[in-house]
C-alpha cells in the first residue's frame, strides 16, 4: 500500500493533494477518466454508494458524479473539462449541488511517473480562503483516502493477476 495522501496549502485559496500509486501513469490516468474504472474506486467513504458516473472526456465535455448514503442522502457534483493531456494532466471545473465550497473550483491533476510509480498532484483553487478552509473541515481527505486505498487494491490485483 502507498503512503496516505498529503495536503498542503500553497496559497490562501488553494490546496495541493499529493498521493503516490504503485502503477504507471497511463493506468492511473485511465482510472481518473474511464467510467468503468472510476466506478470501482471513487465510491466515497464506507456507507456510501456511487450511483452516477458520467464522463464526456473532451475539452468542453462535462462530467457528473452522485453518491448516496445509507440514510438516502445524496451528494452530487459536476463540472467541465478544460484541459486534457492524456497520462499527463487533467484540468476541470467542479461544483457541488449543495454549494458548500463558495462557488466553482478549478482542479488540476498532474500525473508524474518515476520508476513505475505515479505521483498525482491535485491542485484545487477555491473562490476564497474561507471556501478553502471550509472544504478542509468537511472530512474530504478521509473520503478521498478511502477511494485511494481502493485504487491501491486495484493496482495490487493488476500486478498479482
Amino acid at each position: 500500500m502507498s503512503a496516505p495522501l498529503s495536503i498542503t496549502m500553497p496559497s490562501d485559496r488553494e490546496i495541493l493533494i499529493t498521493r503516490d500509486f504503485k502503477a504507471p501513469r497511463d493506468l492511473v490516468f485511465a482510472c481518473w477518466t474511464q467510467p468503468p474504472l472510476v466506478r470501482r474506486w471513487l465510491t466515497g467513504p464506507d456507507g456510501w454508494e456511487f450511483t452516477t458516473c458520467e464522463i464526456d472526456l473532451k475539452v468542453g465535455g462535462r462530467y457528473r458524479f452522485v453518491w448516496k448514503n445509507l440514510d438516502g442522502v445524496s451528494m452530487g457534483m459536476g463540472g467541465t473539462y478544460t484541459e486534457i493531456a492524456p497520462a499527463d494532466r487533467l484540468v476541470s471545473t467542479e461544483l457541488f449541488d449543495e454549494d458548500w465550497t463558495g462557488g466553482e473550483t478549478v482542479s488540476t491533476v498532474d500525473f508524474v511517473e518515476e520508476g513505475g510509480k505515479t505521483r498525482t498532484l491535485n491542485r484545487v483553487v477555491y473562490s476564497s480562503k474561507e471556501a478553502r478552509d471550509g472544504a478542509l473541515k468537511t472530512g474530504m481527505a478521509e473520503g478521498m483516502e478511502a477511494g485511494y486505498r481502493r485504487l491501491d487494491q486495484m493496482f495490487a490485483e493488476r500486478v498479482a493477476g
